[in-house]
């Protein structure tokens, strides 16, 4: 199965990984995935998930999960249901959920939208933070058709010059949607 995986992966669509989750060794992790600008972002992460032979999990409005087939199914492939009721703490819920699992790499949006932004939510970070896991970057260029996955980043005391840091990995990657790409100037 997995060489289906690759071949279609590889050379129908024309895509490529570059770099390593390091499964093996990191267990728990938020794993960034930017730009987030169009619905064809999932299935590129399922082939990821597929290709690295890894268990990643994202977060996605519990709305999504209600209703069969679709709640089962995304629960399948990795989905936790989000409760985004105003006045809850979801930094502290979701670090939460890395004490209570031996594993956990989770993948978080931080645009928070498919649409244009000028700049990303902080939460992903304070979560990697709170729950002292690293954060991996991945790109989702559909320019290079090219998914480059990032060393383990472990959030320093300085947001301004983490940010700085993450921005700078993601400069001149382009989404599915070019324009509502997250500009890194």
């Amino acid at each position: 199965m997995k060489r289906l995986w690759t071949f279609v992966y590889n050379k129908i669509l024309g895509w490529k990984i570059v770099g390593d989750f390091n499964a093996d060794k990191i267990k728990k992790c938020v794993v960034i995935a930017v730009p987030h600008t169009s619905w064809h972002d999932f299935y590129i992460g399922l082939f990821i998930r597929q290709l690295a032979n890894i268990k990643i999990s994202f977060m996605a409005k519990k709305e999504l999960f209600k209703w069969p087939p679709f709640g089962w199914y995304f629960k399948k492939v990795g989905g936790i249901p989000l409760d985004r009721t105003p006045g809850q703490n979801k930094v502290d819920a979701i670090a939460e959920l890395f004490k209570k699992r031996d594993e956990l790499r989770l993948t978080i949006a931080p645009e928070g939208t498919r649409k244009k932004v000028k700049e990303w939510k902080t939460g992903f970070y304070h979560i990697a933070k709170k729950a002292n896991v690293p954060i991996i970057m991945v790109t989702f260029d559909f320019g290079k058709k090219e998914n480059k996955i990032s060393e383990p980043f472990y959030p320093t005391d300085n947001i301004d010059k983490d940010f700085e840091y993450m921005y700078s990995f993601f400069k001149g990657v382009k989404g599915k949607v070019p324009e509502y790409s997250f500009d890194v100037d």
